[in-house]
């Protein structure tokens, strides 16, 4: 069995939040939810600073947190390392909100609002209502677009090679900064890469062994 996971090259991301639009538009997601992020920030000052930019997202760690404190198992690990959220399950306690120690999740406290208050809802709205039904009172993340990685294995295409067995957003990087792959497989691109760029996770002390990588520096 495979155990997936993501690679970030920090040298090369650009900051462009296109890895957050199709991650958003992919899973129907409404106004306010995200669940990829590029986080922004400056370090030194006029006429030399430089920019930071850092895009983080669910860690789908191997020892996760989240998994160990769910009461209703609702939040639980596949076989393939990808964390996920059964809906039907939520409890809507909040307790993995409060265990993740990488801030990733989110309660979706109101009914999902009409992009257009008061015209209806477009067809991109009731579409994502049928493919991707969010329910008030409970907890929502990402799940390493889990759908089209089964169905392109199903397929038989390869994820992180095959662009229809791969997240969005690495698919959607312009400048191709995200990579995904078959963690467990020493010879798949992204153990390769891991190993060439010495790629690091973040926040390797939390203990949790996360499923998501970064490379910065040279390589």
């Amino acid at each position: 069995m495979s155990r997936w996971g993501m690679i970030i090259n920090l040298n090369t991301c650009i900051g462009c939040y296109n890895c957050m639009v199709a991650c958003k538009q992919e899973h129907f997601l409404p106004m306010g939810v995200f669940f990829s992020r590029v986080l922004v920030g400056e370090i030194g000052e006029y006429p030399s600073p430089q920019k930071l930019v850092y895009p983080v997202l669910c860690n789908h760690c191997k020892d996760a947190a989240c998994v160990e404190v769910c009461p209703a198992g609702a939040t639980f690990k596949r076989e393939d390392g990808i964390v996920v959220v059964d809906p039907e399950k939520c409890l809507g306690c909040r307790s993995c909100l409060i265990a993740c120690p990488y801030q990733q999740r989110t309660f979706l406290e109101k009914q999902m609002a009409e992009h257009f208050p008061g015209q209806g809802l477009t067809p991109y709205e009731e579409i994502g209502k049928q493919l991707y039904p969010l329910e008030k009172g409970t907890v929502v993340k990402c799940n390493f677009c889990a759908e089209r990685v089964d169905a392109g294995l199903e397929e038989g295409l390869v994820p992180g090679i095959d662009r229809l067995a791969t997240p969005a957003c690495v698919i959607s990087c312009p400048t191709h900064s995200r990579h995904f792959g078959d963690l467990d497989d020493p010879r798949s691109n992204v153990s390769l890469l891991i190993r060439k760029s010495k790629a690091f996770p973040l926040h390797p002390e939390y203990g949790t062994q996360p499923s998501v990588f970064y490379i910065l520096g040279q390589s």
